[in-house]
């Protein structure tokens, strides 16, 4: 916790999403506007997000779809999420953190090692579930001993998920909630993610509370969160990972509007 507390310098930190247009390489990359046009996607994104107060952002290859498995993930989607980062990273002084698409932890520690980065996030650290890429398993043997090999353990975080959204968790059905989040924590990450079940959807009170009990590492909510459910759901989490409320109409695939942003932030200060 003194880790976590320490690079957002405060508690209960809110981390907005910066989601990258379609990157080279994927189906829907425009070839035309190029890099020029991501990048400046991903400044205007982030300017929008510093403008309404946020804590920290992550940057993702969110519209990469459809998703590729992680040892499918190839070095231009690496390039591209780089690019992008390290340009933010040189115009805003503020947290930030990689999600690459389909679970590719070791790929996200490559960016935030060469772009200073202080953590990344990994859909399935522990066990595994069924996606819509097909089955992925835990990448956190691979990924503890990457980040170490990096020498980047002080460095870089690892924030796990587990009944991540927009999967199927049948295979693991016969292990509680509890069990699964002491797995995500047995696999050494430096915080536990609880979603939803699916982008914007909120996780419920009494399934974080569960979690809770059993882990010792900060528990963020990685959907879900909005002004509606605020005063239900912050009291029980050490920070929130937002993303679909902030765009405009609360749409996906609309840019970021400060407006949202400030006005969830006024009410996650006024509630610290």
């Amino acid at each position: 916790m003194n880790r976590f507390s320490a690079v957002f310098g405060t508690a209960k930190p809110v981390i907005g999403m910066v989601h990258l247009p379609p990157l080279p390489g994927s189906p829907r990359y425009d070839a035309e506007r190029g890099m020029t046009y991501i990048i400046d996607r991903a400044l205007e994104d982030t300017a929008a997000l510093v403008e309404g107060g946020i804590d920290g952002i992550q940057v993702e290859n969110q519209f990469d779809r459809p998703f590729l498995k992680p040892q499918d993930i190839g070095p231009e989607t690496v390039a591209g999420i780089t690019a992008a980062v390290t340009r933010i990273r040189a115009s805003f002084q503020i947290p930030v953190g990689v999600n690459v698409h389909l679970n590719g932890v070791r790929q996200a520690i490559a960016v935030a090692v060469g772009a200073g980065c202080q953590w990344v996030r990994a859909f399935e650290l522990a066990n595994a579930y069924i996606s819509n890429a097909g089955l992925l398993e835990a990448v956190g043997p691979e990924a503890m001993r990457y980040r170490s090999f990096l020498r980047s353990e002080q460095s870089v975080m690892i924030f796990g998920d587990f009944h991540v959204k927009h999967g199927s968790h049948a295979i693991t059905a016969d292990r509680s909630l509890e069990e699964q989040a002491e797995d995500v924590q047995m696999a050494l990450a430096d915080a536990v993610i609880v979603t939803g079940g699916a982008t914007g959807t909120a996780p419920t009170p009494a399934e974080i509370e569960k979690i809770r009990k059993v882990v010792h590492i900060p528990v963020l909510i990685g959907s879900g969160l909005s002004a509606s459910n605020l005063d239900r759901l912050l009291p029980l989490i050490d920070g929130a990972i937002v993303g679909t409320s902030f765009k405009v109409d609360g749409h996906l695939e609309n840019p970021i509007e400060v407006a949202r942003v400030r006005s969830l932030m006024e009410k996650v200060r006024a509630s610290r």
